[in-house]
């Protein structure tokens, strides 16, 4: 498992979704997941410290946990499937770890209201991670045995990023040094 933090949550231009930025920590490999609008405003409350007049749904979810004695532990962004992410909400409960099958987007909005560690599993970056060139803000591939230095990605492999190719073709290398919850 690898530990992540919420970078940033942006908006598309190409077709207003959103889409989480998780940052590996202590890395320059990114994870772009698309989540939907409401949860990514559940997120983006919770990390602007703002306050609602009304519990949100992933306010009343830590409420129900806390309430029936559980304690969340970490959320695991743990598969890609078919260009679909899943993660699990790990509860502790009577001293036994429960996994529960959530969204990621769900998974993460409740990350931030619980202030617990969000993890993605190797085999998910693997397949989705992105890394950046410095100087080109540009994907690259991670360093390859027979290739000394990260080599620019192609179209060919940028296509079949398919969900990810136009969040991709936008990438601005000087926003990523900042934290945004929306805007392009």
């Amino acid at each position: 498992m690898l530990e992540m933090s919420v970078d940033s949550i942006r908006v598309s231009p190409m077709n207003y979704q959103r889409v989480v930025i998780l940052r590996q920590k202590e890395s320059d490999r990114y994870l772009p997941i698309w989540i939907g609008p409401a949860e990514a405003d559940a997120i983006a409350v919770k990390l602007q410290d703002l306050s609602v007049p009304r519990p949100l749904t992933h306010d009343l979810l830590r409420t129900v946990i806390d309430t029936l004695g559980g304690q969340v532990q970490h959320i695991l962004v743990s598969d890609l499937q078919n260009d679909t992410f899943f993660a699990k909400i790990v509860i502790r409960m009577d001293g036994d770890l429960k996994e529960i099958d959530s969204r990621p987007s769900d998974a993460m909005a409740l990350a931030v209201r619980t202030q617990v560690p969000i993890f993605a599993d190797e085999t998910v970056m693997e397949k989705a991670g992105v890394l950046l060139d410095k100087e080109t803000g540009k994907p690259i591939v991670p360093d390859q045995p027979d290739q000394p230095e990260p080599v620019p990605v192609d179209e060919e492999q940028l296509k079949r990023m398919s969900a990810f190719t136009d969040f991709i073709n936008d990438l601005d290398l000087e926003d990523f040094g900042r934290r945004q919850t929306g805007g392009p």
